[in-house]
């Protein structure tokens, strides 16, 4: 074992003794003590952030960088091979029969998720390594329960989104510090497999979440810079797309895309996780509260203007702007149910591809179809990097309207509860994606869900009854809703309903809202695998 370097955990010993190579967890030590000073000097600055938008700064396009987004000449890498078109991406955790099902989806790309789809067990986590590495090698087929899953002849190309910077791994120290989700995630996939994709005519390939702020996007292309030069690779080999789903990450598009440019795969509208931190961000700010969930959608002002920009920042660039999820699943007992929930599907693809998407997200194999359909016929090249979209104007005012038509009603209330819940007790369980009302809900949705309740109770809003929504009033939805729970989620255990009901009660009473439920629920997590958690605080 390398000196310093501690596994605290049994769990999973098999795969661990695959994956966590000496040669492994020498460059995991060298990563963190590389960069994780720096880490925690960007994640403090998140906060001293929040402080100033607390104290009514308004987010704006940042002026000392003014002169990067107003220079036409500096553009991003081309596209890693097998990336020049995406026109349908399919995403999810990295189970060995989601990952050979998702690779023989006939969709384009394949985007195995270790963050907000996986609940990071530390099995999840490293034997989410291990089916990685064997589909790779092409060694991943297996049979259950007389079933035969086989990776195809011509599978999808592989990205792999690691967890977010503020993440740790907290089963694994270095020098009696736990490493960074983000390091152990991207360090063993890029460790076990560049040479190998490299040799296979693909490449290593991410996605990138969570991010605040360019500084941000310039600590992750000085990981990718010491990462290639440590293994013997070529320096701008690898290629990351950036998830802009955090709001002031819209207002520095043009500068993440600048600090990854030799790297860059461009960019993508996590729209879920967008509304989230919109909330999250504005939190001290009375007019910003939102209506119903389900009202806020990608056409309401701010979410429009941030979809235009997103797309004119990309082609400007010369790099890939992604459009956003359909979460939705087959309807299959309910013919007619299903018609109208697919049409949803092919309306939203087709408002993405007219805007001027060069692909989209899916989450079940059989939207594949749907999706492909509309961008086949809408998109004749494998991209639309030629449509600048010069004719878009975006100020800060309109990536900050709040202009979003709709009520908040008791029904919307108890669809926050009923997600929050079920996502929360499933994820303690050790399961990060859940079928809810024929939708694949992973944390983004119970994020926005939580922040939403809190934000109603902290403003005293009204429903459109005009009642006032108060603390005690969400606790009776919760107390009603939560009987409900393990029909929508039926592998969610009695004592983890209970422990996310309490953290739900709890989270509606803070004077603001905790920044991310995965990292309040860690030490559930962390306890499971036999790990004391010294590193979070409890938050019950």
């Amino acid at each position: 074992m390398v000196a310093g370097v501690q596994i605290h955990t049994k769990v999973a010993q098999d795969a661990q003794s695959e994956i966590l190579t000496d040669g492994a967890v020498a460059f995991l030590a060298a990563l963190h003590r590389t960069f994780e000073s720096t880490r925690q000097s960007l994640l403090a600055a998140r906060d001293d952030a929040q402080r100033r938008f607390d104290s009514g700064v308004p987010l704006d396009f940042p002026p000392e960088t003014a002169h990067i987004r107003a220079e036409p000449s500096w553009h991003c890498a081309p596209p890693g091979p097998g990336l020049e078109d995406r026109r349908v991406e399919i995403t999810g955790p990295t189970d060995r029969k989601m990952v050979i099902n998702a690779l023989n989806s006939g969709a384009k790309t394949f985007m195995a998720d270790f963050e907000d789809s996986s609940a990071p067990t530390f099995a999840n986590m490293i034997v989410g390594q291990v089916n990685l590495r064997d589909a790779i090698n092409r060694q991943i087929d297996f049979s259950s329960s007389g079933k035969q899953y086989k990776l195809s002849e011509n599978p999808a190309v592989l990205l792999v989104r690691p967890r977010g910077w503020h993440l740790d791994e907290t089963r694994v120290t270095v020098d009696n510090t736990p490493i960074s989700g983000s390091l152990f995630d991207f360090g063993l996939y890029f460790y076990t497999n560049a040479h190998e994709l490299i040799k296979r005519g693909s490449g290593p390939f991410f996605y990138l979440p969570k991010m605040e702020h360019y500084l941000e996007a310039r600590l992750w292309n000085d990981v990718f810079l010491f990462s290639q030069s440590y293994i013997g690779i070529p320096h701008n080999t690898i290629r990351a797309t950036v998830l802009i789903e955090t709001l002031p990450a819209a207002f520095q598009m043009e500068e993440i895309l600048f600090e990854l440019r030799n790297h860059s795969a461009g960019l993508n509208c996590g729209r879920w996780d967008y509304i989230f931190s919109a909330i999250k961000k504005r939190r001290a700010d009375r007019s910003a509260v939102l209506p119903d969930r389900k009202d806020v959608t990608m056409t309401v002002p701010f979410m429009d203007a941030y979809v235009r920009l997103l797309i004119q920042t990309c082609h400007r660039r010369k790099v890939a702007a992604m459009g956003g999820m359909s979460a939705q699943i087959p309807i299959k007992d309910d013919p007619k149910a299903n018609e109208v929930a697919m049409e949803k599907v092919r309306a939203d693809k087709l408002r993405e591809v007219t805007a001027g998407h060069d692909g989209t997200w899916i989450a079940h194999p059989l939207i594949n179809q749907i999706a492909r359909k509309v961008f086949d016929e809408n998109m004749l090249g494998p991209n639309q990097y030629h449509i600048r979209r010069e004719d878009v104007k975006v100020a800060a005012a309109d990536l900050l309207s709040s202009n979003v038509p709709g009520k908040i009603t008791e029904d919307g209330i108890r669809s926050n509860v009923s997600v929050a819940l079920a996502y929360c007790g499933a994820w303690i369980g050790g399961n990060g994606c859940i079928p809810v009302s024929y939708l694949m809900e992973d944390a983004a949705t119970a994020e926005i869900a939580r922040v939403q309740l809190w934000q109603w109770v902290k403003y005293s809003s009204r429903l459109d009854t005009g009642e006032q929504i108060t603390a005690p009033y969400v606790d009776r939805i919760i107390a009603e809703q939560a009987s409900g729970v393990q029909k929508i989620a039926p592998s969610v255990k009695d004592d983890h309903l209970k422990i996310a009901t309490k953290y739900l009660m709890d989270q509606v009473r803070q004077q603001w809202p905790s920044e991310f439920l995965t990292s309040d629920l860690m030490p559930y997590l962390t306890m499971a695998d036999g790990v004391e958690d010294k590193w979070h605080r409890s938050v019950l």
